[in-house]
Formats: C-alpha cells, structure tokens, sequence
C-alpha cells in the first residue's frame, strides 16, 4: 500500500502536469457503475456516477496537494470551490498521458476506472488493479469526518509532542508500539513499511506496549520515522508490487530498506520473525529488538 512517501512523490510529479488545467469531461468504468448498483460504492464514495462525472465536469484544479496518505485536488467551478480526494488504497495509480493507450503496463491499462479528458488535450487517468482505493468530491474537507481527525504532518514542528501525548492516552498507551505509529490519529503517513524500518533502526520489538518505552525512546522512535520518510521521499518511494508513479516508473526506496521483507538480519545474521500486528504482518530481528 502506498504510504506517504509514495504519494508525496505522486504529488509532486501531478503538480506541474495538471495544476491549472480545466476537466472537460469525466467517464467512470462500468465495474464502477455495476458495484454502485449492487450498493457496493467502488472506488466513487459519497456521489453515484453521474452525479460525480456531471459534478467534475468544467472543474479547474487550482490546487494539488498530500495530507497524509491523501491526494487533494482543490478545484473550482463559477469561483466556486471543491477538493477531490483521492486515497490510492492497495494499487492506485495516476497517470498523465496524451491517450489512455500510453499507458504501458497492460494491468493498469486494463483496470482503468476514471478517465478525466482535459478541456486542452490529454488526459489524466486513474487506475486501481485491487478497487481499494477511493476518490470523494466534496464541498470541504469537513464533509468527511476522518479526515479532520488526522495527526499533524511528521514534519510539522508540533508533530512530535503530539505523538508523546497521544501515546500517553487510554487508548494507546497498552497498545503495542507497531500499532499506535501507523495510527493516522496519532502519526500521518506511517505505515507498514516505514513502521518496520523505524523500529528496526531503534531496535525496538513491534509488539512492545507503548507503556513500556521512554519518553526518551519514544522521541528517538519518532525522529527514526521522519529521517525513514525523508529518505524514501529522496528515493522516489518503494514500489512494493503495484506501485507506479505518474509516468510508470518505478521507486528505489526498496533497495535500501533494511528490515521490511527481509529473512535475515542485516546487522546480526539472525533469521527474522514475523507476527500479526494491527492485521498486517511485522517482520522484526529476534535478536536485535526488544
């Protein structure tokens, strides 16, 4: 799953290819419209299909920007505004081609489920192989609750004092630690990925309860997990199966992750472990962390 490096770095590629441009017309797939038939909502929350392609229609995207693991539009219509939130889920993409065709690997070319025809040619593409993601076009940004309740950005200057006092909460504090830093409410943008290689750098077990580290330690922790993020954001992300960004290629975060999918330990030549955490599985050095 894309986290925030990953869709940083998508971001900043859409920027200088589509701010200003004007939608002139939207298409949605059919696995679309037969899953909003059948009340499932694929990918297209909070609108049906034809109000959502009516409503995009003559948009300008003033605006692209991250929060977290999200992409906002920020559009306009008659100075009207509105944001398009995109979350890319498992295998969410976005490409900017002259025709769909561009699109070179066939199972992001089979699995378009957005098409946005600019009013100046070209097109800006949406694809998703697994249908986790989602795009919400919305008035505000308060229109979706969740997304009010997201932590600070890491790199913010509060966001650390912020994590030292979530992590001191009710809810969190007999949590393990792998669960709480991929909590969006607590740190924006970490997931899985990150969350295991922070850990490894601070040789702390995934499971250990949040209770049971210092605050010494757990300031530490958070700057391992705002150094792990710049390094991938420099990297291009990881591209762990499906992740693409705008023009296909690939990141190279992945050649230097140190603990994330690995079956020894680089520091020690222990074999890792693996253990459920928080439903997705953590690899950690039996050796090195506790």
């Amino acid at each position: 799953m894309p986290e925030l490096p990953e869709v940083e770095g998508v971001v900043q590629a859409l920027k200088p290819k589509m701010e200003g441009r004007t939608i002139q017309q939207v298409q949605l797939s059919e696995v679309i419209r037969f899953s909003f038939g059948e009340g499932k909502k694929c990918i297209i929350k909070q609108a049906e299909p034809d109000a959502f392609e009516m409503s995009l229609t003559q948009m300008t995207i003033t605006k692209i920007e991250r929060r977290a693991k999200y992409i906002f539009f920020h559009m306009r219509k008659e100075n009207v505004p509105y944001v398009l939130v995109s979350h890319l889920g498992m295998t969410g993409a976005w490409f900017v081609v002259n025709s769909p065709e561009e699109i070179n690997e066939a199972k992001f070319q089979k699995h378009i489920h957005a098409t946005f025809k600019m009013s100046d040619g070209g097109f800006l593409i949406y694809s998703d192989i697994r249908r986790f993601g989602e795009l919400r076009f919305l008035e505000k940004i308060e229109d979706h609750v969740p997304l009010t309740k997201m932590a600070p950005e890491p790199f913010d200057e509060i966001a650390c004092d912020y994590f030292i006092a979530q992590s001191k909460l009710p809810k969190y504090e007999k949590k393990s630690v792998k669960e709480v830093i991929m909590d969006g409410q607590v740190i924006s943008g970490c997931g899985n990925i990150y969350a295991t290689e922070a850990l490894f750098a601070q040789k702390i077990h995934p499971a250990r309860k949040m209770n049971r580290i210092s605050e010494k330690r757990k300031r530490a922790l958070f700057e391992a997990i705002v150094t792990v993020l710049r390094q991938s954001i420099n990297a291009g992300g990881s591209t762990i199966s499906d992740y693409r960004n705008i023009n296909g290629e690939a990141g190279s975060m992945q050649n230097r992750l140190q603990m994330y999918g690995k079956k020894m330990c680089p520091v020690c030549d222990t074999a890792t472990s693996q253990m459920t955490i928080g439903g997705r599985t953590s690899v950690f050095c039996p050796n090195c962390q506790h």
